[in-house]
This record gives C-alpha cells, structure tokens and sequence, in this order.
C-alpha cells in the first residue's frame, strides 16, 4: 500500500456551509488523496458520510450544489401554517421546530444508490492497523459521527459507542441515522432519541456542535507512529467576536462561548494549526436554508482554494509536508530535546 497519499478527514459542522468542505475535499482528491477514515459534526458528518461511502469530488460538487435547502424545513403543515407562534409551539411540543425526516431521507436515499444502509457497508479493512484497534471491533469502520447527548451532556461517536451506551451492534446501525442526530440543530431540528441501556430512558441527542464542532483529534494515536496524515477542514478561521447589546445577544454570548471554550483551545494548538484547511465562510449563516447558488458556488470554490493554498504554501505558511509535520509534532517523548527516558 503506498501510504503517502493516504490520509484521514475530520470535517467541521457549519449548517448550509457545508458545500465549503465539498470544495475541500474535491481539490485533496485532485492531488491524488484517499480517505481512510472520515470523521464529522453536524455539516461535516453529512459530506463525511458520503466521502466514506465513495462519492468523489465531482460527483460531490453536484450533489451539494443541488440540494434544495428549504425542503429541508420540514415542519409539520399546522405549525407551519401558524407561522412564529407555530414554531414556539412545535419547540415547546416537540423540542424541535422541523422533523428532520427530509433531510435524513436525502442522505439515505444517496447513500443507498452507493450500496451504504448500516455502518457494516463501511468497514475499515486495514491490515496494517495497529492491534488495538484490530482487536476494537467497534471502531473498525470508515465513517464517524459526533453527537452531543444532552441526557448525560457528553459527546458521544457513532458508531463507536452504539453498543456501549445502547446496546445496539454498531455494524447494524444506520449511518443515514447518525447522521441525522449530528445535523440535529438545537430547536431548529428536533432531537434524535434512543434507548439508553445503561439508565434505562431514552438519550436525546441533537448536533454534535454543542460539544465538539470540530473533534480534530479523535484519530490520533499517541502510541504508534501515524502511517499518514488527518487532515482537518475548518468553515472559519477567525474566532466570533459577539457583539452584546442587549439580553437576548447576551444570552446568545453565552452560549457561544459555553459551547466553542474546547474547540478553540484546540484551533490554537501549532499541531492543529499545520494539519488544517481553513475556509472562508464570511457572510453566510449556517441556518441560511435559503442560499443562493451563487453562494453556494462561491463556498464551493473557497473551499477547493483554500486546500490548495494549504497544500502548496503561501506567505503565510510553508507547503504541507507529512515528514516535517511529524518530526515537529508526532516525534515520541523520550526523543524530545530535554527528556529522560528510563
């Protein structure tokens, strides 16, 4: 196996922005990557599904250019009907403004016409994997969802802790249903539910955002040289600024900044910082369900640009080198300058 244009994906979560990370991916494909493993929150489980499942980065483009966003609101006709007071009501009712059955149905019709029901169609078959992991049958798949699990308030990865958490065997589970409790969008979608064996109610799970929007390190080994690169792609560089004016954008604040303390600690580490495309995503909601196709493009193209900066260099940062990435970052600890190995 020629490993050196292998490499692992981590995709962020960004709404309708998510075409951006389409764009990515396409200009890594060009420069003759394949993804092993493709892990995602929100958006970025949505495109990482499909990576997983073989859709290449034309075929991507036009799948992420066509979709039609507002079926993707899906209330039911009485709350929408009832226009604002609908949609407190379906909150209240259901904790969820629209079903999120058009979208999952989207991506499990897609995935479907590539032969991907339930995570057993994703297998990992990597003979040269470490024997931990060959001996955790449960981590022996191509594809991962984050998902925030508000009953216990952990971020849990599907499929990774469907037999721990609920008793399911993650090789049976749907991907089209992991997917569709990553995208939950707190209020906008309602959540995704599931029995939880080790409390004996159901687990309420909605996107993965609230904890992890961007889990960088969820393939890392700390134990074993890595054979080839994971790759992050992040929908904004610059860190929000929130403009408080007032209670509610206060609130707003607040949760901003409750819910992205971890990821920016992460973003900030050099290591992150060398192994991440960043796309400009300026201007666009990650709600915005009524985006333009010319928005849509322009996200598209800003991702494809942005990998190939990442993987050419520019003034402000060198071309991307797997050698010179470990030596800085990957090298064990007893080689650091300054140890004392035992």
């Amino acid at each position: 196996m020629n490993t050196r244009l292998h490499a692992d994906l981590v995709l962020e979560g960004g709404g309708v922005k998510g075409i951006a990370l389409a764009g990515a991916v396409s200009t890594l494909e060009e420069r003759g990557f394949q993804f092993r493993r493709v892990a995602g929150t929100s958006a970025g489980s949505l495109v990482g599904a499909l990576v997983a499942a073989g859709v290449r980065g034309d075929d991507l483009h036009t799948l992420m250019r066509g979709i039609e966003y507002p079926k993707f609101r899906d209330p039911p006709s009485l709350y929408r009907r009832l226009g604002p007071i609908g949609a407190v009501g379906a909150v209240v009712a259901h904790k969820g403004w629209c079903k999120g059955d058009a979208l999952r149905t989207w991506v499990a019709d897609i995935l479907r016409e590539r032969g991907v029901s339930t995570f057993a169609d994703l297998p990992l078959n990597d003979a040269g994997a470490a024997s931990t992991l060959k001996d955790d049958e449960d981590r022996r798949f191509r594809f991962v969802a984050m998902v925030s699990d508000l009953s216990q308030g952990r971020l849990i990865r599907l499929p990774w802790d469907y037999r721990s958490r609920f008793g399911v065997k993650p090789g049976e589970a749907s991907v089209a249903d992991a997917v569709r409790a990553s995208t939950a969008i707190p209020y906008y979608f309602r959540p995704a539910r599931c029995p939880d064996k080790q409390s004996g109610r159901d687990a309420w799970l909605v996107d993965g955002g609230m904890l992890s929007n961007f889990p960088i390190d969820v393939f890392d080994r700390s134990d074993v040289e890595p054979r080839w690169p994971t790759f992050g792609i992040k929908l904004s560089g610059d860190p929000n600024v929130n403009d408080i004016n007032g209670v509610v954008s206060l609130s707003k604040a607040m949760l901003s900044t409750m819910t992205g303390f971890y990821d920016r600690l992460q973003t900030i580490r050099p290591d992150v910082i060398a192994r991440t495309i960043v796309v400009a995503t300026d201007g666009i909601s990650a709600t915005d369900f009524d985006l333009s196709r010319a928005d849509a493009e322009r996200l598209f193209e800003n991702g494809r640009d942005a990998a190939a900066r990442f993987l050419d260099g520019d003034d402000q940062r060198p071309a991307w080198n797997f050698e010179n990435y470990k030596r800085r970052f990957r090298q064990p600890w007893w080689t650091q300058p300054g140890s004392q190995a035992a």
